[in-house]
């Protein structure tokens, strides 16, 4: 069997259907998409008794994803996801302003980045795969350019969700692409996700100030609160930091080719368990503690990223795309479920 490809009206943006698409494997994995901001509404898994249930946090109805539109609730974030400090940067001699759509900084690409775009959608049967295009176009939300983005969403055999990031820009501008998801693994979104075991594969992080903004160094996290070298309940530390929301610097010792193991997640309850696995040099840990409506603390985000604030950041990993050149980057999500767990 191959994974099946099936679709929905899901209401319509700007004049525009928007359309839910639907991958399920053979495991009966079914992973569901729409073509408004290139936005994962579910991935329903298995857990230790077989049962189903959606592990993301999602709306029924488009309304809902446009009225929580800050909460960034599982779509591709761009052109520059996190946050850029003083809403500007500069490149090639000349100064760009941004959007200051958190406190005096630009978040996820400003006030409309590509979380509201609305992409255009190619089926890819033989493949398993959902293809996204968008054209951000030159001076879109501030940043030169016209960028070509292509996100294609692929759901195996071996439950694993794998997407594949592209880009080619015609001017030198700034790219860093995420997905925003809120993964919950107890599939009880009432639930909140204190109670899950994370993992992340990083002896460093980016320490912040007051704004989020990373102050240029980097520090260990042995003996800090951002500690998950060894898997420890989400909420053990929690206080200590007064949530997460932290860009940890993955140890590319842990490499398989250039796809490293960044994270487990695992729900001692059902017994599920997610893998993640990514190109990128750093993952974004978000425990939702800024969210203010539905979801407040109820999924956690793992953002597979470059580091907040790297074009004013010069001892940072590159970020600028140039003409000629191709951004790539994959992420993947893989699901299983170990024995053990509440007896249902």
């Amino acid at each position: 069997m191959k994974t099946t490809i099936s679709e929905k009206p899901f209401g319509s943006y700007e004049g525009n259907p928007v359309t839910e698409y639907s991958l399920q494997n053979k495991n009966g994995m079914l992973v569901s998409i729409i073509n408004y901001g290139a936005t994962i509404t579910k991935i329903m898994t298995a857990d230790h008794n077989a049962v189903f249930a959606n592990v993301v946090n999602s709306f029924d109805k488009l309304d809902d994803y446009i009225k929580y539109s800050a909460q960034y609730i599982g779509c591709t974030v761009g052109r520059y996801c996190n946050r850029i400090a003083n809403a500007s940067f500069s490149l090639n001699g000349k100064e760009y302003l941004l959007a200051k759509n958190n406190h005096n900084n630009c978040l996820h690409g400003g006030n409309k980045g590509f979380d509201k775009a609305y992409w255009h959608i190619e089926k890819r049967d033989a493949e398993g795969s959902l293809q996204f295009t968008y054209l951000s176009k030159h001076m879109e939300e501030g940043f030169p350019g016209n960028v070509d983005i292509t996100v294609t969403y692929t759901l195996t055999q071996e439950n694993e969700l794998i997407i594949d990031y592209a880009a080619t820009a015609d001017q030198a501008t700034p790219v860093n692409l995420t997905n925003h998801s809120y993964f919950n693994l107890s599939g009880n979104h009432d639930e909140s996700i204190l109670n899950h075991e994370l993992e992340i594969f990083a002896d460093s992080y980016t320490p912040v100030n007051e704004s989020l903004i990373p102050t240029g160094e980097i520090e260990p996290v042995k003996h800090t609160p951002i500690d998950f070298i060894s898997a420890k309940k989400v909420g053990r530390d929690l206080t200590a930091v007064g949530g997460y929301d932290h860009n940890l610097i993955i140890n590319k010792s842990t490499a398989t080719s250039d796809i490293t193991k960044a994270a487990t997640v695992y729900d001692p309850n059902t017994g599920r368990f997610m893998e993640m696995f990514t190109t990128e040099p750093a993952v974004q840990f978000y425990s939702g503690n800024a969210v203010t409506g539905p979801g407040k603390q109820a999924g956690l985000c793992l953002e597979a990223q470059h580091y907040p604030n790297s074009p004013n950041e010069a001892s940072f990993p590159n970020t600028v795309l140039r003409p000629g050149e191709k951004y790539k980057q994959t992420t993947i999500y893989k699901f299983s479920a170990k024995p053990g767990g509440k007896k249902d």
